[in-house]
């Protein structure tokens, strides 16, 4: 997967709890395969009309459209466990979403994605929020090295993340990439195993 290191971007901030796996990828899409076209799978039910046509959404209008950076409330991604939530944002462009909590699943799908989900207090995300609202167009700079946030008027927010997850992120490795890393020891482990019992595959 893509390395994540740092963003500067333009962030949409969404104003809702408990936006849900449903609604960032409604049922129907799940089985499409990953690609361009999810980027309009990301809040279809929302964004489109049957017919193909925008409705009203703060991700159709300019500048959001061209946001990489979400700034959510409370319960981001909850719902069904679909992997499909996390390729619609990523392929319509979002790198990192900021919330004050995640569900669980979507939190891991994010991670092994190559997403970038950050948890910052309800307090700092209403501000970041505010500030976006305030001030459309407005960029936010996120370091995950140094694990801090800048927002629009440039106050640095910290942010915690687990070492293994920040090294995987920062390296671009997935669950599989990471496995390999480990594949000398492997090898070597399965050519003492059949020297050690040669007899099992005489």
């Amino acid at each position: 997967m893509t390395p994540f290191t740092t963003i500067t971007a333009i962030a949409a901030p969404i104003d809702e709890p408990n936006v849900d796996t449903n609604q960032l990828c409604p049922t129907r899409f799940n089985k499409v395969p990953r690609g361009p076209a999810y980027a309009r799978i990301l809040f279809h039910d929302r964004r489109f009309n049957a017919d193909g046509s925008e409705k009203e959404h703060i991700l159709n209008a300019e500048p959001f459209n061209r946001a990489q950076i979400i700034v959510a409330d409370r319960n981001w991604g909850s719902g069904s466990s679909r992997e499909s939530a996390v390729y619609a944002l990523y392929e319509f462009g979002i790198r990192c979403v900021i919330a004050p909590s995640f569900a669980d699943i979507h939190l891991n799908n994010c991670y092994k994605n190559g997403l970038l989900p950050v948890v910052l207090d309800e307090a700092q995300c209403e501000a970041l929020r505010k500030q976006l609202r305030e001030h459309p167009g407005s960029t936010i700079s996120v370091d995950l090295a140094a694990q801090t946030v800048t927002d629009a008027q440039g106050k640095t927010h910290g942010f915690d993340i687990h070492p293994v997850r920040k090294k995987c992120l920062l390296e671009g490795l997935d669950d599989i990439a990471r496995t390999l890393q480990y594949k000398d020891a492997f090898d070597a482990f399965e050519a003492a195993y059949k020297k050690e019992r040669a007899w099992l595959y005489a």
